[in-house]
């Protein structure tokens, strides 16, 4: 029996490095409540396996749409290019339309964070690999198979 969480990491290609590490602590080391393992399933748009095929915005706005659908929430930096980018604002939208919680995360502390972010944001979280896993288990308390 395991419990499986579906995450999405709203992220700016130019500050990747956040994406990076979140996706490091979050989908790359092993975690369990009580014995029983999480598995946490990545639905975000990595570099690796990017979603610019679309013909148009409105197609790649549905493609987002339809991987925010699958999560059980999204994770987002609360960097402040996150007030300045359009994508993640609408990604931040599609959660709220589909009532996926939104963690926002708080990186190195950092005393500036985005206004876009925290109004949208479910949960604030500091920038420590157990902090990000507590609040995602907070929000969503996984599906138990």
């Amino acid at each position: 029996m395991a419990y499986h969480i579906s995450v999405f990491i709203s992220h700016s290609w130019a500050y990747d490095h956040h994406y990076t590490k979140l996706n490091e602590w979050i989908f790359q080391c092993e975690w369990n409540v009580s014995g029983h393992p999480i598995l946490f399933y990545d639905t975000s748009v990595p570099r690796t396996d990017p979603i610019h095929n679309a013909r148009n915005t409105a197609e790649l706005a549905r493609r987002i749409d339809e991987r925010v659908a699958l999560s059980h929430l999204v994770v987002c930096p609360m960097g402040m290019y996150a007030t300045h980018s359009t994508w993640i604002e609408r990604e931040l939208q599609f959660a709220k339309q589909r009532q996926r919680p939104i963690l926002a995360i708080n990186p190195w502390g950092q005393e500036r964070k985005s206004s876009v972010v925290r109004a949208n944001s479910t949960l604030e979280v500091g920038w420590t690999k157990d902090s990000v896993v507590n609040g995602i288990w907070t929000l969503t308390k996984g599906e138990y198979r």
